[in-house]
């Protein structure tokens, strides 16, 4: 099944992606690819689903398109992100941090009303 076949929905030149990564996140998401070994056609799906302890989960995993996915690049990796996620997540950065706690992804979301002290679930 190619991309075309799958209704991908691109982002025009004159059109903002609803998310972005610092650099440091788009370092880490690359060094994780390498890590890995992944097949190519893979790409990172960055999405939401319902738990946590505040709503909803943050998702960062490697997988093929699903059909309507929006997509965007980031330095040659494709990016993946449902309609309904990225709803939830337009305007969000994801940055990668290293600190006494541990290091991990950090979603900076503007639309979380509530999050927990973890920072994977925001409501």
């Amino acid at each position: 099944m190619t991309e075309k076949s799958l209704n991908l929905n691109e982002f025009e030149d004159d059109e903002l992606p609803p998310i972005s990564f610092t650099d440091q996140a788009t370092e880490a998401v690359k060094d994780a690819i390498l890590a890995e070994k992944l097949d190519p056609g893979m790409g990172l799906r960055v999405g939401l689903r319902g738990g946590g302890c505040a709503g909803f989960q943050y998702v960062l995993d490697f997988t093929k398109a699903q059909p309507n996915d929006f997509i965007m690049k980031l330095d040659n990796v494709n990016v993946y992100i449902d309609p309904m996620s990225a709803t939830h997540l337009e305007g969000t950065t994801i940055d990668y941090v290293t600190s006494l706690m541990g290091m991990g992804f950090k979603f900076i979301n503007p639309n979380a009303t509530k999050t927990c002290g973890c920072g994977s679930s925001f409501g």
